[in-house]
């Protein structure tokens, strides 16, 4: 196992481009109640450099959708009784991947069982690079041999409650406890049913955030507690996902995420305060965020 120390630089932007060349980004997120987790994880995706962001919603919350987010498009997909994605919407989102370069799924979902059901298969058949976040990793609860399908690279985001969920541990206490082995030897176990060219990454959240693959781990050093606020693993799913659509390694693009959701937390808590610090003030200071990130020497971080 190989500790990484570098963290990778910005892909610089040239003159000649158009919001096309930074990454066609769909979002699947999003049910009664949950609308707010749709909105900051594709919000950030945008913030994050994304030429192109769709959000996959419920049909019946897309006028919600559609007043909250100015420059994310939306598209209404069919539901159930519950305002819950339906499995009828499986051809329409298929069609969308077929545009998007990358994927982000689970982000206020809901577990009705049919939503459920359809998280699954699409996490077998979507051809694209994807982020399984929230009720995407809930829904791979006792089913993760489903991950063992994949048809491209996978980045899981568990905080320490889901991966105990995942790997059957009994608590997130458990899990904390061996963070680090926890998390390669989770990984480890999905590689072998894995073939070479496809990349399964683990992004446990918390503190100290560990970033793991077959091959090499890494331990993040920025945020802090004020970051503990519901709403904060959503923002840092969309900036993943946006780093993928722009190019970046499914490791490179989780790396650089998770630190620089870190370094936006860590200025919006000096600005801010931890104590009132809330998701979206982490949306807020990501320029700030990315501004400094790019002025560093070295990447020795």
């Amino acid at each position: 196992m190989i500790k990484i120390k570098n963290l990778p630089e910005l892909n610089p932007r040239k003159s000649n481009t158009h919001k096309g060349s930074y990454g066609r980004v769909l979002v699947l997120a999003g049910s009664p109640g949950m609308t707010g987790a749709a909105y900051l994880c594709s919000k950030t995706a945008l913030r994050s450099g994304s030429g192109i962001v769709t959000l996959g919603i419920p049909e019946s919350l897309n006028p919600v959708m559609e007043v909250k987010l100015t420059c994310v498009m939306t598209r209404p997909l069919p539901e159930t009784k519950a305002s819950t994605l339906s499995n009828k919407a499986r051809k329409e989102i298929m069609k969308l991947c077929e545009a998007h370069d990358v994927v982000a799924l689970g982000p206020g979902l809901s577990q009705q069982p049919e939503t459920r059901g359809l998280i699954l298969w699409l996490i077998k058949n979507i051809d694209r690079d994807i982020v399984i976040d929230a009720d995407g990793l809930n829904a791979l609860t006792d089913n993760v041999s489903v991950l063992h399908k994949i048809k491209k690279n996978a980045v899981l985001t568990p905080h320490p409650g889901e991966m105990s969920r995942l790997t059957g541990l009994g608590s997130a206490k458990d899990v904390q406890k061996e963070r680090l082995s926890t998390a390669t030897q989770f990984v480890q176990s999905i590689r072998k049913k894995l073939s070479d060219e496809k990349k399964l990454i683990l992004v446990l959240k918390g503190d100290k955030t560990i970033v793991a693959d077959y091959e090499k781990v890494y331990v993040n050093r920025t945020g802090n507690p004020g970051m503990a606020t519901a709403g904060a693993g959503d923002v840092l799913t969309g900036i993943i996902v946006s780093l993928i659509g722009q190019g970046y390694d499914v490791f490179d693009a989780s790396q650089l995420g998770v630190y620089i959701h870190g370094l936006a937390g860590d200025i919006a808590a000096k600005k801010k305060g931890g104590l009132s610090m809330i998701a979206s003030d982490i949306i807020e200071y990501l320029p700030d965020a990315f501004i400094k990130y790019k002025k560093m020497k070295g990447r020795n971080i």
